[in-house]
C-alpha cells in the first residue's frame, strides 16, 4: 500500500540499515548476568494527511512503570508466532486494534531496558478508522500525538539523573500535559536519529 510522503519517508527510513548512526537504549544499566525478557510495542501511525502516533498512559496503581505513556506492547507470550504476532496482540488487548487493519511497515532495531526487558519496536499503520477502547486493566487513558512532533530531535531532551547509585542519561519530551520520557523516549530519540539521517540524504 503506498502512502502519503510522511509515512513513506518513514518507511524508507526504518528499513535502511546504517550502523554508523549512534544507537542509545539502557544495556548499560543492566547485570552482565541477567536474562533479558522479549517484548515488543506497537508504533501506531494513523493514514491520515497529518499522521499521528497512538501513546497510552498507565493505570497509577500498577506495580511497574506505574503512570508512565508508553506505546502499547508488552512481552512475548508461548502463543506469539513472531514478534510482530507479539505488538499486535497487546495493541488488541490495551486498545482494541484489529490486527487486520494494521500494515506492518518497519521491524526496528531491539532496544535493552533498565529494567530487562528486549524490546523489538514495530511500526505499523492503521488502514481503517477505529473505535478505540481502552483496558481500564492496562490503559489509564490513550493519546495522539503529531508524527511530526514526535519525531522532530527539536523536541527531546536529553537529561540526566542518579539511579541505583550510577549517573544515568535518559530522554524527555513533552506533550501537552503528558511527559514521554525513559524507554518510550529513548526509542523515540533512536528512530528519530535515523529518519533525520535519511532525509539528510
Amino acid at each position: 500500500m503506498i502512502y502519503n510522503d510522511a509515512i513513506e519517508h518513514i518507511r524508507k527510513a526504518l528499513n535502511q540499515a546504517n550502523r554508523s548512526l549512534i544507537f542509545e537504549d539502557e544495556s548499560n544499566l543492566i547485570t552482565h548476568n541477567k536474562t533479558h525478557i522479549k517484548a515488543a510495542i506497537l508504533i501506531a501511525i494513523t493514514a491520515q494527511e497529518n499522521p499521528h502516533i497512538i501513546l497510552t498512559q498507565r493505570p497509577n496503581w500498577l506495580r511497574s512503570h506505574a503512570g508512565q505513556v508508553a506505546f502499547p506492547g508488552g512481552k512475548v507470550d508461548k502463543g506469539d508466532s513472531h514478534i510482530q504476532h507479539t505488538a499486535l496482540r497487546e495493541a488488541q488487548e490495551e486498545l482494541s486494534i484489529d490486527p487486520k487493519y494494521v500494515d506492518v511497515i518497519a521491524t526496528c532495531d531491539e532496544y535493552y531496558s533498565g529494567s530487562g526487558y528486549r524490546i523489538t519496536p514495530i511500526v505499523g499503520v492503521i488502514t481503517h478508522p477505529l473505535d478505540i477502547i481502552p483496558n481500564p486493566d492496562e490503559v489509564e487513558s490513550w493519546f495522539m500525538v503529531p508524527m511530526s512532533f514526535l519525531f522532530d530531535r527539536n523536541n527531546i531532551v536529553k537529561k540526566s539523573a542518579i539511579w541505583n547509585g550510577q549517573e544515568r542519561s535518559y530522554y524527555d519530551m513533552q506533550w501537552k500535559d503528558y511527559r514521554i520520557w525513559g524507554v518510550t523516549a529513548g526509542i523515540i530519540a533512536n528512530l528519530a536519529r535515523q529518519i533525520e539521517n535519511h532525509h539528510a540524504h
